[in-house]
């Protein structure tokens, strides 16, 4: 039987080795935590190599994710679908093993890493869905949702704000069930840290009110056996193990250097290595003794198996919430959803309220906050002016678990990363609100659940230069381009509650790509539409007003401009056609027939939208129309604003005029 240290030694040697056959990557982290995470995943994590996506499974997240040698080790290791020429294959194209853990490229992954502190940020989200999940869930005798979640993270991971937005949260809630390690190695890429980085850490999350464990050995295996089982013991407060480690451990010369941070070891100190741990293998050759000492099949298989006989006494004395975990847990809508809503849209169209769109998105919300029992929104300290609450609105905090609300404070970056955390954990619909000016701190958080590819849906309010007297610090301009050109990320902006109602509904329905719903302060004209046009929404972009026969120009608008385009073609002595697109993202998956019957080819055009024109060129030409912004905006009442950079029914009729050589 091997021991402890040989079983630890696996990762080590299979993670330098991969570095140095892809001539790249990061050895160092996953040699230093090799002995935790050898603790961890033999003695403590409940886990099926088999099933990846069992529901009560411990989650596990590295943070640290350039060690992403140490996840692919254990993954390969313990019988996930994870094989040996996977391992000789780090780094290369297609791989499963890329340069950082990839969300979606092999089981076992839970979230994409890489960008230090979101990691452990989206362990924080996690933890709050298993809390939450359970408290909604669990009857007494019947505990079908109960893990933890387990963090590792570096010194780099702690430098980061962001991961302190999370662990304050974390603390703030009380979520017992979060583990975090600290890799203590006192190393990042410039060097020794005393030179940038705080000695208080343990402090300073002391003051979170997280439970600490100081001053482990992160390379004896009963101290860290003992850390653990006095974490698992703490229920009422997340908990932080310092570990203490060498980084790059068993490496004779280069070990407890940054020389092994992020470079291979090199053939010569890998020999010298290989000699230091007493491994008397080829590279990627693992012995039998080692594998059947990692391999987790058979007890990760009786483990589900225990499970799922708790599960179906539970599914016995309670069958409809049985079977609406099943729904929840696959990501399923109710059944009656989409009818339901398209009812409310109908509705909505009939009545054709004159409201800001953030209004009606809280209308959407209301509509939908019955239907959908997996609902879970928040804001960033701008509840009463995001509009993300509704009747149904529970606050989670310290005492209260069964809820569907989280305000989280001013913290827009964490709330993002934590809203991914939650949606990758499984059971929920998650939404978030803030200023649409503040995407800007939540950029990453942005690209990261587009790359992976997770319905997370971010609410933006106060949308343009027409939230008025805050001024240009509070007025996005470039926000909308921006956003749009981000790969699998779905952005839209409606001009009335129609739209709105219509955006939540595709958003809510779309779970393989994150949507951003862009609201106005104020109040916005609301417009008549046939059922057909009402429809039409869905597809991103639709003929709102035509006229007879083929236009001689076409006005291409989005949010509170869409009427404005609607006033301007009425003052215009040209046939115009006027097109609502609230969602460019959506428009451009429809079909070319689809899209040439909006956008006539060979038909001039102007776009007419208060942000940057850069992302209007692909549908206007070099030789179209813009009413757009392309200076920062002002500080003024939102009527004096709209006059002031152009969007006048004069403005617009003068730039059409122009387009056609008027």
């Amino acid at each position: 039987m091997s021991t402890r240290r040989e079983l630890a030694n696996a990762i080590r040697v299979l993670s330098m080795d991969a570095v140095q056959k892809a001539k790249s990557g990061h050895p160092g982290a996953p040699m230093g935590m090799a002995d935790i995470a050898e603790v961890l995943w033999n003695d403590h994590m409940k886990y099926n190599p088999t099933n990846a996506n069992w529901a009560d499974r411990d989650r596990f997240v590295l943070s640290n994710g350039h060690g992403s040698m140490l996840i692919y080790s254990l993954l390969h290791l313990t019988g996930f679908d994870l094989s040996i020429d996977d391992i000789k294959n780090f780094r290369q194209l297609h791989a499963k093993t890329a340069g950082h853990p990839e969300y979606g490229y092999a089981d076992g992954i839970e979230t994409t890493t890489g960008p230090l502190g979101q990691g452990i940020t989206n362990a924080v989200g996690m933890a709050i869905a298993e809390r939450t999940l359970g408290a909604q869930f669990n009857k007494p005798g019947h505990n079908i949702v109960d893990h933890h979640t387990y963090v590792f993270m570096g010194d780099g991971c702690l430098m980061e704000g962001l991961s302190h937005e999370a662990a304050a949260m974390a603390g703030t809630l009380g979520l017992g069930k979060l583990i975090a390690f600290w890799d203590d190695n006192d190393i990042s890429i410039d060097g020794h840290i005393g030179d940038w980085m705080e000695k208080g850490v343990p402090g300073r999350f002391k003051s979170y009110d997280w439970h600490v464990i100081p001053n482990v050995d992160g390379h004896d295996a009963d101290a860290i056996d003992a850390a653990i089982r006095e974490a698992k013991s703490v229920n009422d407060k997340p908990t932080l193990i310092c570990t203490r480690t060498t980084i790059g451990f068993g490496s004779p010369n280069l070990c407890g250097s940054h020389d092994c941070h992020g470079a291979p070891l090199g053939d010569e100190e890998i020999k010298l290595t290989r000699e230091n741990l007493d491994w008397n293998y080829e590279p990627f050759v693992i012995p039998d003794e080692v594998y059947n000492g990692w391999d987790h099949k058979e007890k990760g298989a009786a483990e589900e198996a225990e499970w799922n006989t708790r599960f179906e006494a539970y599914r016995a004395e309670f069958p409809e919430e049985a079977a609406e975990f099943e729904r929840r847990m696959a990501g399923d809508l109710p059944a009656n959803f989409e009818v339901e809503m398209d009812n409310f849209i109908a509705k909505t169209q009939e009545e054709m309220p004159n409201i800001a769109s953030r209004k009606a998105s809280q209308n959407a919300i209301e509509a939908m906050g019955p239907l959908l029992p997996e609902m879970f929104g928040g804001s960033a300290d701008l509840t009463g002016s995001n509009l993300t609450n509704w009747s149904g609105t529970v606050k989670v905090n310290s005492t209260v678990a069964d809820g569907n609300y989280l305000s989280c404070g001013v913290r827009e970056f964490g709330m993002a990363h934590m809203m991914n955390g939650m949606v990758l954990h499984g059971g929920f619909k998650v939404y978030g609100g803030t200023f649409f000016m503040f995407m800007e701190f939540m950029r990453n958080a942005l690209r990261m659940s587009a790359l992976m590819k997770i319905g997370t849906i971010y609410v933006y309010t106060h949308d343009s230069i027409g939230l008025g007297e805050d001024g240009p610090t509070h007025q996005p301009v470039e926000q909308l381009a921006t956003m749009r050109v981000i790969p699998n990320f779905q952005t839209w902006r409606g001009c009335d509650a129609v739209e709105s109602a219509v955006s939540w509904k595709v958003a809510m329905m779309r779970g393989d790509a994150p949507t951003a719903l862009v609201f106005s302060r104020q109040n916005l004209t609301p417009m008549e539409r046939t059922p057909e046009q009402v429809k039409n929404i869905e597809k991103g972009g639709y003929v709102l007003k035509d006229c007879e026969g083929t236009p001689d120009i076409i006005f291409i608008a989005t949010g509170s401009e869409v009427g404005l385009a609607v006033e301007a073609a009425e003052a215009m002595n040209e046939k115009v056609r006027v097109v609502s697109m609230p969602s460019t993202c959506a428009f451009d998956t429809q079909d070319q027939a689809y899209r040439d019957s909006v956008l006539i080819p060979g038909v001039k055009r102007v776009a007419i939208e208060a942000g940057v024109a850069q992302s209007w060129y692909k549908y206007v030409g070099l030789d179209g129309g813009m009413v757009c912004m392309s200076t920062f905006g002002e500080s003024a009442p939102a009527g004096e604003l709209f006059k002031e950079f152009g969007f006048t029914v004069e403005n617009v009729v003068a730039t059409a005029n122009k387009v056609l050589g008027k």
